[in-house]
């Protein structure tokens, strides 16, 4: 396990789009360029369980984003998932990055739809070659929110964000993760150190606002993944009350010839529950489309 000390000591804050980032890359920068994008209310430690997997065969990339982990928490952002995608796409024309793969994970998911969404419209700044999807709120009407989650996104949204204890936290993630595959002390304490640094719980009620989001934008976002022009995975924990099971049977309804891996006995965190199943699974799905 990379422990959250030694991923921050081997990633470094840059300025992007005029805020503070913490970025992180691993492997050989000639190979494949592969973009990591985490999920609400985590950060890039997510994907600690791949790292080395991954950075031995491609070029990672990957950030914490605004309001998350060790990057920028402003009070005044608005944490538009349009903005997230504009430092997503700065930092890649930072390190000229002309193509790049996703792998991203829940609210990620809508960043990356975002991102697909510019491939189509002729809009992006780089070429996307393939996206892989795990848990996530992919079309909101197949999206089941816990009560915090509710509680963060009503009138009292500030309050809640000031009362989350760090065993409130633990029962919510407890509550997400498959029954056989809890989350570590460690990984509970990991998350927990993310979510206080620079102050964040402050801005938690912010950063919920993605829900109305993805209500406002759904055709723009659902369209990009059904009428995609690169290849589209999906790799989803089907014991996941938030978006497992019903999240993968929505999508099959709606995406042609889907391509799903189905993760029989994990939640909401298939990554951090089980680093070296969602890997293969993702290994697998980039060898089909070489």
């Amino acid at each position: 396990m990379i422990t959250l000390q030694q991923w921050r000591q081997q990633g470094q804050l840059e300025s992007i789009n005029g805020q503070q980032i913490f970025t992180r890359t691993g492997g050989d920068s000639s190979a494949p360029a592969l973009v990591l994008i985490h999920g609400y209310p985590s950060a890039s430690w997510d994907w600690e369980g791949m790292w080395q997997a991954l950075t031995q065969r491609y070029y990672v990339i990957t950030l914490d984003m605004l309001g998350f982990g060790f990057s920028a928490k402003p009070k005044n952002a608005r944490y538009l998932i349009t903005e997230q995608a504009d430092i997503f796409e700065q930092y890649l024309l930072n390190l000229k990055i002309t193509e790049y793969h996703i792998l991203a994970h829940d609210y990620g998911d809508t960043v990356a739809q975002e991102l697909l969404a510019r491939l189509r419209d002729g809009s992006a700044k780089q070429r996307i070659a393939s996206v892989c999807l795990l848990n996530g709120g992919l079309f909101p009407e197949a999206h089941k929110p816990v009560l915090i989650q509710k509680l963060l996104l009503s009138p009292l949204g500030p309050l809640v964000s000031k009362l989350i204890t760090k065993p409130k936290f633990a029962d919510n993630l407890r509550r997400i993760f498959g029954p056989n595959t809890p989350p570590t002390p460690e990984v509970i304490d990991s998350l927990w150190q993310l979510l206080n640094h620079n102050k964040g719980l402050a801005v938690m009620y912010k950063l919920i606002d993605y829900m109305p989001q993805r209500q406002q934008h759904r055709k723009r976002w659902v369209e990009a993944i059904i009428e995609s022009s690169v290849p589209v995975k999906l790799i989803n924990g089907l014991k996941d009350p938030i978006s497992g099971q019903h999240m993968v049977e929505r999508y099959r309804q709606l995406i042609p010839n889907a391509n799903v891996t189905e993760l029989l006995a994990l939640g909401h965190y298939p990554q951090l529950e089980e680093a070296e199943a969602v890997t293969t699974a993702y290994l697998q799905f980039r060898e089909s489309i070489n």
